[in-house]
């Protein structure tokens, strides 16, 4: 397996790059530039020859209720969250039915985008679009033998919480009580479910939202 790491901060590309037991390399990109994706994608391919697995997973959010919001958190929001996802698919896909033999994309959602979620309302749009995107994009890729699958996660331990929990005191205890399993997803959590998702086993499953949530939400 060989893994291309993109990441806004390149020193956080990196240091993901340390940790893996794999032939990888870090790349800057800001997913909001289409051309930053276009030259990441390209290194890529320079690098390695090939795409065979697209993930998905920036994202930012900043909790607060819709009418105090402003304008700038709405671009920055859909920016990252919905046309990030859509810049790396319009420059990888070409990549992927050039090659002839498939591929697997995986895009991260969230379940506010199922169920929405207060002080979320942009990002839940926003989320509610990447799923949206996935299904639309599963019918055009299929015969291209390319699966396109959604993982929603639900409340995780991850930076941008740890971000949240800052301004809003109480979330995550908060969190915790709402989730059946009564903790938050880890890494691994969302990581394992990916992982099945670009697998060979699921190579007859496309168009679909999975949540991995603890139980957060039951549909």
């Amino acid at each position: 397996m060989k893994v291309v790491v993109t990441d806004i901060d390149q020193s956080a590309a990196e240091e993901t790059v340390s940790l893996l037991e794999t032939e990888a390399i870090a790349v800057r990109c800001d997913v909001t530039s289409l051309k930053d994706v276009s030259e990441a994608t390209n290194e890529a391919m320079k690098a390695f020859g090939q795409i065979d697995v697209l993930i998905n997973n920036a994202g930012w959010d900043k909790i607060e209720p819709f009418l105090e919001s402003e304008p700038h958190t709405w671009e920055k929001v859909i920016a990252i969250n919905l046309l990030g996802q859509i810049h790396t698919c319009k420059t990888v896909l070409p990549q992927m039915i050039e090659q002839g033999h498939g591929g697997k994309v995986i895009n991260l959602a969230s379940d506010s985008a199922r169920v929405g979620s207060s002080g979320e309302a942009v990002y839940s749009a926003a989320k509610g679009g990447v799923v949206s995107f996935t299904k639309t994009l599963a019918r055009e890729m299929a015969r291209h033998k390319i699966n396109v699958n959604c993982i929603a996660p639900g409340p995780s331990n991850t930076p941008l919480l740890q971000e949240i929990s800052t301004y809003n005191e109480g979330i995550v205890k908060a969190l915790e009580k709402a989730i059946p399993f009564r903790r938050l997803a880890e890494a691994e959590d969302i990581a394992n479910a990916v992982a099945f998702l670009a697998s060979k086993e699921a190579d007859y499953i496309t168009g679909q939202t999975l949540s991995v949530n603890g139980g957060l939400t039951m549909a």
